[in-house]
């Protein structure tokens, strides 16, 4: 298995945490647990992820196929629209255009994509905002493979918006051709979620 260094920001002095951390945020050395429902625990026999372009399938791997594809190591902050904020933490799994590739899919076919996860919890993502290295399917935490409670074994990290947005315990990630909102989007949460922004809520700037 070939593990390559992901992004991890712009060369910082970890002492200097001001610019890292977003308005209204505060840091913290926990990983709180939060979720929109109960813990979802998948066999990993059972577990699959299926890259969709509508209700066409474009790729379908099980937990063996996912862990033969390429991957990357991935450090970045998080920021949890609760304001907590928790600096360098470190990630494994499959990028955004890594999954493409393996399914075959040369360049997005449509500029949107939802999230679907055990558990019924959806969320939308630009696409913009997970090509270029921005977002993986992570399985990986800390160098251990991902708790359940933290979306194991496997849960979407989009690590420069609001955490809600890393979705947890993915199954399928599905092109759409408008932005649809998911399931905190529908309940009044914001449709894009930018911490810097402080996009918490819909009528947030």
């Amino acid at each position: 298995m070939k593990v390559t260094r992901g992004f991890s920001g712009r060369p910082r002095d970890p002492t200097a945490s001001g610019d890292r951390v977003p308005p209204g945020q505060y840091v913290t050395e926990d990983f709180p647990v939060l979720t929109a429902g109960p813990t979802q625990r998948t066999p990993l026999e059972n577990w699959s992820l299926t890259l969709q372009n509508g209700e066409q399938v474009l790729g379908h791997w099980n937990w063996t196929e996912f862990e033969a594809l390429p991957q990357t190591e991935l450090t970045a902050d998080i920021h949890c629209v609760t304001k907590w904020t928790k600096l360098g933490t470190r990630w494994r799994g499959v990028t955004f255009e890594d999954l493409m590739k393996a399914a075959g899919v040369e360049s997005p076919p449509l500029g949107f994509v939802m999230a679907h996860c055990d558990g019924g919890y959806t969320t939308n993502l630009p696409v913009a905002d997970l090509v270029e290295r921005k977002a993986m399917v992570a399985t990986h935490f800390d160098g251990r493979p991902l708790p359940d409670v933290h979306g194991g074994p496997a849960r979407l990290l989009v690590p420069h918006l609001y955490f809600w947005k890393s979705a947890k315990w993915v199954r399928r990630l599905c092109f759409m051709d408008m932005n649809a909102p998911g399931f905190w989007e529908a309940l009044g949460y914001h449709i894009y979620g930018d911490p810097w922004r402080e996009q918490r809520y819909s009528g947030d700037r």
